[in-house]
């Protein structure tokens, strides 16, 4: 029996509650894992699990082996890449989630960039607005917009989502421009709600330095940030999506900015994986390359306005890039 092998099988059962969800993530038949614990168990002499068709639950045993299997296996990673890091790139299966926009509009287009860097990287990437739990999932980093609320993880700031309230001419010319906040209380917007909790997020501002909440009337509620830009053009009511999303609109006159001098409570994009004492250095390369991509888009990085687009170039390529009369940038379609 391969016992660092099984060490990882268990752990990973462990922290995905599943030996279906365990096998998926180690690209193993299910029936392999449930041999490799068996097996495990008789060669300890003890059972470490109880099984169930609907939970799993640590024995005693079981829970003191885990804390034991966890640590080992970091020393073993951890000493592996110290000798790893001077003569070999990072490889193996990254997997990562990221929200569906960030993905499409800003990670995709640059993918080729981080694939030249790191072409033995095998990169799984999950594109949803959906909540992520990294460890019952075999996740190994996502990208997050707005507070952190799980405070056994890891968290490294990467950008900024700006926030823009806006809405199709179409609607203006119905209900009116809003001016204030007092303005909303008659108008309609398209309500964004969480696909963890289900209920509605309040739209948010920063006024005088301080957040000022206010609930919004709406018949119309998504969780998808592209269906909620989609709405918002089409007239169903305002919306306050990231800038980033809705610049081009805003460019085109599909979208009309509203209360200008009232910005939205801007969110911190961060870049989030499981607490451990050694980060592995495919995760490393990363999240240290998100935050370069992220930093080359005004409109993610703290310094964005509707006349500064986001370039995919890096400094390097700019430098050598030929004279043109505008500069090489590459646009966000939505």
């Amino acid at each position: 029996m391969d016992r660092l092998q099984a060490m990882q099988v268990f752990t990973r059962v462990v922290d995905t509650n599943s030996f279906t969800r365990a096998a998926e993530t180690l690209d193993m038949p299910r029936a392999s894992v449930t041999t490799i614990i068996q097996n495990l168990e008789a060669f300890l002499g003890t059972r470490l699990m109880h099984r169930t068709t609907r939970r799993l639950s640590l024995t005693p045993d079981g829970a003191a082996y885990y804390e034991r299997c966890v640590r080992i296996l970091q020393e073993v990673e951890e000493t592996e890449s110290s000798f790893q890091r001077g003569n070999r790139k990072p490889h193996g299966k990254l997997r990562v989630d990221m929200p569906g926009a960030i993905g499409r509009l800003i990670v995709i287009p640059s993918l080729c960039e981080f694939h030249t860097r790191y072409p033995d990287i095998d990169l799984q990437m999950g594109l949803s607005d959906r909540p992520v739990d990294l460890l019952q999932e075999g996740v190994d980093c996502v990208v997050r917009v707005g507070a952190l609320q799980d405070s056994s993880l890891v968290a490294r700031r990467v950008g900024l989502f700006e926030g823009i309230s806006c809405a199709a001419p179409e609607y203006l010319e119905r209900y009116g421009v809003p001016h204030s906040l007092e303005d909303l209380e008659r108008h309609r917007a398209v309500n964004y709600f969480s696909s963890r909790t289900g209920r509605v997020i309040d739209w948010a501002f920063l006024v005088d330095g301080k957040e000022v909440e206010v609930k919004m009337k709406g018949s119309v509620s998504v969780n998808d940030a592209d269906a909620y830009v989609t709405c918002g053009v089409e007239g169903f009511g305002l919306i306050q999506p990231p800038l980033f999303m809705v610049r081009p609109h805003l460019q085109t006159g599909q979208l009309v900015e509203v209360m200008p001098d009232l910005k939205p409570l801007p969110m911190p994009i961060s870049v989030v994986y499981p607490h451990s004492r050694h980060l592995s250095s495919k995760v490393r390369v990363f999240v240290d390359w998100i935050a370069e991509i992220f930093d080359r888009c005004p409109l993610l990085s703290g310094r964005g306005s509707l006349d500064k687009a986001c370039s995919l170039k890096t400094p390097e390529q700019r430098e050598s890039a030929p004279p043109h009369d505008t500069p090489i940038v590459t646009e966000w379609v939505a």
